[in-house]
């Protein structure tokens, strides 16, 4: 009778990342931290952390992937296909892939935001189709 070896699977090698704290950036209003992407080993996801001031947003723009992105504190509205839907804390705002639109901190206080892409590196596009090149990793 004849031995039967299986393949034993290995979970892969994680890492622990120190989150950064928004730092401001060239976009007036809107301060940011990739708490994980390209440059951290991923090719599928990034991770965003984004504070926005009050009256702040980033510009209209779309990616080539989905974005998730959940509200920890303050008060947004997602600006999307003409139309404007407010969100806030402990929300979750779903962006399919392609779609142009802009968040904008309607409230008194920081829009706290995460945002998860399902690309990394993650690209920018400017209502024209120009490509906005981020002052950030991604």
């Amino acid at each position: 009778m004849g031995r039967h070896h299986q393949a034993i699977k290995r979970r892969p090698a994680m890492h622990v990342l120190s989150n950064q704290q928004p730092s401001p950036s060239v976009i007036p209003g809107l301060a940011h931290a990739t708490l994980a992407g390209h440059d951290d080993g991923l090719s599928k996801l990034s991770v965003w952390q984004q504070s926005i001031a009050p009256g702040g947003a980033t510009p209209p723009h779309r990616h080539d992937c989905e974005e998730v992105v959940m509200c920890g504190s303050g008060e947004g509205e997602l600006r999307i296909g003409g139309e404007a839907e407010r969100f806030g804390s402990n929300m979750t705002v779903v962006i399919p892939a392609n779609a142009e639109h802009q968040i904008v901190n309607v409230g008194n206080e920081p829009l706290q935001i995460v945002a998860v892409f399902s690309m990394s590196p993650v690209q920018v596009f400017l209502p024209d189709g120009a490509a906005l090149d981020l002052p950030w990793r991604t």
